[in-house]
């Protein structure tokens, strides 16, 4: 496989939750239909804390904010803030945080023909293959993106 592009998210901008407080925001008792729309209920189911829905293991959560577009066809675009949990064991089809010789880059990772890659989700960018002289490290699953619109 070669490469068409060198550009990666090498530049991973990361943060540690705050979770000194509880983060209590009004739920809607109501599903929001995104087919016909059907009547409001008038009234809150109670309050939905972010950090215990969003945060399983907060010890080993982070975030960090994404700089680049190579991972747009699942969803996770330039500026968008990714949840990443260290403590999770990578399964098959993962988005992961991987550190590459020096960087920082979220991508998923497949093995083709023996040989290892970091795979893009943008048509636009290559596979990028781990070669065995490379520093490597898987350094966490991605767990939710906050995207905006």
């Amino acid at each position: 496989m070669t490469r068409k592009s060198t550009t990666t998210e090498s530049n991973l901008e990361f943060f540690v939750p705050d979770l000194s407080e509880e983060l209590k925001l009004p739920l809607v008792n109501a599903f929001i239909s995104a087919g016909f729309p059907s009547p409001a209920d008038d009234y809150l189911e109670g309050k939905l804390d972010l950090n215990k829905l969003l945060i399983q293991h907060p010890n080993s959560t982070f975030f960090a904010r994404v700089r680049g577009n190579s991972m747009i066809d699942v969803g996770i675009h330039d500026g968008d803030i990714l949840i990443i949990d260290k403590s999770l064991e990578p399964k098959h089809n993962s988005v992961l945080v991987c550190f590459i010789d020096g960087e920082f880059t979220v991508k998923k990772v497949s093995k083709v023909d023996g040989d290892f890659y970091l795979m893009p989700e943008n048509k636009d960018f290559a596979p990028i293959k781990i070669e065995k002289e490379s520093d490597f490290r898987l350094w966490g699953v991605v767990t939710h993106c906050i995207h905006k619109f």
